[in-house]
């Protein structure tokens, strides 16, 4: 009975967000525990308090280009576009262009590509976040940046990972700076 819920759960995120989860029916397949405790990651991802959407959505992308996962920045982008992130600002964070990036943006996008090089850098960065925005969204940062690596290297992992090259932003392809962290 769980087994049927959870697949019937996957269908109707694959539908909503026109998404190809065949890696999360792979956990399921495999081991209904597996993709229960996978399913507890989502409570990493659920926890955005006190970080501007801006900021939340450069720390995704920025992290998923990053971890060279298509799908992955692709649901990120409609994820953002239906919470309000302005088109020309998921445009910015996918071309790596800080100054076309609102200020919230191009924060967190450095502190992104600081903290995803173990750069001494993300030091100042994360006091200026915590200065702004207070440390609850200090951590709302820490688990976007956290759970957006954990995607791509799980779907990687076991056999589903797909490069970036284009991604859509509203009705348009809009292609990807995609550096290394």
């Amino acid at each position: 009975m769980f087994k049927w819920l959870l697949r019937r759960r996957i269908g109707a995120f694959e539908k909503e967000y026109d998404y190809d989860a065949s890696y999360m029916r792979y956990l399921l397949d495999t081991s209904v525990r597996a993709a229960y405790k996978f399913g507890r990651v989502m409570e990493l991802v659920n926890f955005r308090h006190d970080a501007p959407r801006d900021a939340l959505c450069a720390a995704a992308l920025t992290t998923l280009l990053a971890e060279d996962c298509g799908p992955c920045s692709q649901l990120s982008v409609t994820m953002a576009e239906r919470e309000g992130v302005a088109p020309h600002t998921i445009k910015a964070i996918l071309a790596g262009d800080e100054h076309a990036m609102t200020p919230e943006a191009a924060l967190a996008h450095r502190f992104t590509q600081a903290t995803l090089r173990h750069d001494a850098a993300a030091d100042v960065l994360r006091e200026e976040i915590v200065a702004r925005w207070g440390r609850r969204a200090l951590v709302s940062l820490a688990f976007t940046i956290t759970a957006a690596r954990m995607f791509p290297t799980l779907k990687y992992a076991l056999g589903y990972g797909k490069s970036c090259a284009l991604i859509r932003v509203g009705d348009a392809q809009t292609p990807v700076a995609r550096k290394a962290a």
